[in-house]
């Protein structure tokens, strides 16, 4: 693991794969990147570009027959050497101790997540007397103080209600409540906000930012909302076809983008002030199935930039084209040094 004590995770060259009867599918082709206290990465990329399988690697969730390898260094709360998750028996008790206790996650639909014939009071309390204390009324009083914490009102009565009964935002509060209340040093937030009206959305939002200021934890917050992720980011990772093409502080993305994905993205922001019926800005084409691919760019066949003979015919490596600033393109090599 990179020494610099301010890094919390750290992954480094993560794939997952799935052998299926077509072939091996890379839905993660050596993905890297780090998580940094206090901090907030965005992974940003249209559907099916591997985000959330990424995070559940992290977690060792994948479904079977899917197949990881790679490292993912964390930082333990209870300080000691860091440990590598990806060496760990995904059903042991050391990996059970990290879900929930020191990684929190907060699954895109509430409604799947939670169990349906237990009520949120019980599934709260379960996590707390797993990681946190074997008090049956510690226990309890603590998921009541979660849920006032996440702003929902009568949380005692709250307890003792099923999944069903609440709605959207409420059952998405409940899942934040859930996710923080181990306090987890990491919270994984997978479009939490998805299947929410727009109002809600900014309320669970500004939730997310105020408890992480509150209790000093890192988030990696996964979406495909650009301006989500203006909004809560500090760095970004933007992802297509398995692999992070390009990754920076969230200022030099929006301002200096340099992969032709990433600016195909900012072009299809709907601005103010458009001409009335003009035609919004599109991606041209749709994101190839990563199987059976071949050695060439992920991104050629939809790239406005792309040079035949040298886009499609290897995979272009990750370069550091400035400081904290690493990009996935040909056309954005640093020209050879020159022999004097």
């Amino acid at each position: 693991m990179n020494d610099d004590s301010d890094i919390l995770l750290d992954v480094r060259d993560l794939h997952v794969s799935f052998q299926l009867r077509e072939g091996l599918l890379k839905a993660v082709d050596g993905v890297d990147f780090v998580v940094r206290k206090r901090k907030t990465v965005g992974l940003v990329g249209e559907s099916g570009c591997g985000k959330s399988v990424t995070v559940k690697a992290v977690l060792q969730i994948i479904p079977p027959p899917g197949k990881m390898r790679g490292e993912i260094w964390l930082r333990r709360k209870a300080g000691g050497p860091p440990v590598d998750l990806g060496k760990l028996d995904p059903t042991g008790d050391e990996i059970r101790q990290v879900r929930g206790g020191e990684i929190g996650m907060i699954f895109q639909e509430p409604m799947k997540a939670f169990s349906p014939v237990h009520t949120i009071g019980n599934q709260l309390v379960e996590g707390i007397l797993l990681h946190t204390t074997p008090d049956p009324k510690e226990a309890h009083d603590a998921a009541v103080a979660m849920l006032e914490r996440v702003k929902i009102a009568n949380p005692q009565q709250r307890m003792k209600a099923y999944p069903h009964e609440l709605s959207g935002g409420m059952r998405q509060r409940a899942m934040i409540a859930a996710a923080l209340a181990c306090h987890p040093s990491i919270l994984i937030a997978d479009e939490p906000t998805t299947a929410l009206d727009v109002t809600v959305q900014a309320e669970v939002l500004r939730l997310i930012k105020d408890l992480q200021a509150e209790l000093g934890m890192s988030v990696i917050f996964i979406t495909h909302d650009l301006g989500v992720v203006a909004e809560m980011a500090d760095d970004v990772a933007v992802m297509y076809l398995g692999r992070i093409v390009e990754q920076s502080d969230v200022d030099t993305i929006f301002h200096e983008p340099m992969h032709p994905y990433t600016v195909e993205l900012l072009r299809s922001i709907p601005e103010l002030g458009r001409t009335p019926r003009s035609r919004l800005n599109t991606i041209e084409g749709t994101v190839p199935v990563p199987l059976n691919l071949g050695r060439r760019c992920g991104f050629y066949s939809r790239c406005r930039e792309a040079v035949a003979g040298v886009c499609d015919v290897a995979d272009p490596p990750a370069v550091q084209v400035r400081p904290g600033h690493r990009v996935r393109c040909f056309l954005r090599q640093p020209p050879p040094a020159v022999a004097v």
